[in-house]
């Protein structure tokens, strides 16, 4: 998912995205385990949005905490 797209979310479907790609996180790992893997490559792409999810959530949580704090 490309990051503009995820910036524009609200924190609600960015933790269901986020919801989503555990459960297909996991799929793909359960296709490993089995051999049935096709594209080794979506595990990576998933990971990294997984991780670019949690990074815009902390960055707007610490922005709120920052807001707060002046």
């Amino acid at each position: 998912m490309d990051i503009v797209q995820l910036r524009t979310m609200d924190d609600t479907a960015l933790r269901k995205q986020l919801d989503d790609f555990h459960q297909e996180m996991f799929n793909l790992r359960f296709q490993a385990a089995g051999g049935q893997l096709k594209n080794f490559n979506r595990s990576t792409a998933v990971k990294r949005d997984i991780a670019r999810i949690h990074t815009i959530l902390r960055q707007r949580a610490n922005a709120g905490k920052e807001a707060k704090a002046q």
